[in-house]
């Protein structure tokens, strides 16, 4: 819907308009993120409870994992988690990174089976409950319920002039990319879908975005119960 035709010198050529969220899209992505988020976190409260009693008691160690990260027009957040890891899960990345590999293939960092989550960890993170704190980041403005993931300094600072582009709009707890190609280790995927979501935002691609979350964590959960 941004191509553009006009004529020159009797050629007709084509061209891309700038990407432009009005105000009134801006309102309204807000609006959606505060209905949604406070919502979630008053329905889910009794599952913040639970799991926070559980990290807690797995090891007597921190229950909130903090993590800054980048987000819109390159400002500093800390982004919410629910502790996964060992405590100083940090502080033994080089090692395992060193030893085990990465199974992306550029800027963004997996393992396949990180030996730092904890027993409490793996569950949370099957369910992805671990990412319900950011609710309140969603609530403070720092984050949108749907946008391209917030990524860590080290990362934005490879990023190129493209891909910094990204950062014109607020990171979110789910993405294009996370539905799309998640375990798809090609940073090219990631480049072009968080891009994609950039250049294309709309409120219907939110909330198929939302849809598809909630049907893939059903998904997840139904096939670590079998």
């Amino acid at each position: 819907r941004r191509l553009r035709s006009v004529p020159l010198a009797h050629e007709p050529l084509f061209y891309l308009e700038r990407v432009l969220l009005s105000r009134a899209n801006l309102l309204i992505k807000r609006a959606m993120d505060l209905t949604i988020a406070t919502t979630m976190l008053v329905l889910s409260s009794p599952v913040l409870i639970a799991a926070a009693i559980a990290v807690k008691l797995n090891d007597r160690g921190p229950i909130i994992f903090r993590q800054q990260r980048v987000g819109k027009d390159g400002k500093t957040f800390d982004v919410l988690k629910f502790r996964t890891m060992v405590p100083d899960a940090e502080q033994l990345l080089p090692a395992i990174a060193k030893a085990n590999g990465n199974l992306r293939d550029s800027v963004l960092f997996k393992l396949e089976d990180d030996p730092r989550l904890t027993r409490v960890g793996r569950i949370l993170e099957a369910a992805s409950v671990d990412e319900l704190p950011q609710l309140i980041n969603v609530i403070k403005g720092e984050m949108s319920m749907v946008g391209p993931r917030p990524a860590l300094p080290k990362e934005v600072a490879q990023f190129d002039d493209e891909l910094l582009e990204r950062l014109s709009v607020a990171p979110g707890i789910t993405g294009l990319w996370q539905v799309e190609a998640r375990d798809n280790p090609s940073f090219s995927a990631y480049k072009r879908l968080d891009l994609f979501y950039v250049e294309n935002w709309s409120v219907t691609m939110d909330l198929a975005v939302i849809v598809e979350t909630a049907s893939s964590v059903v998904s997840r959960l139904a096939r670590g119960r079998g």
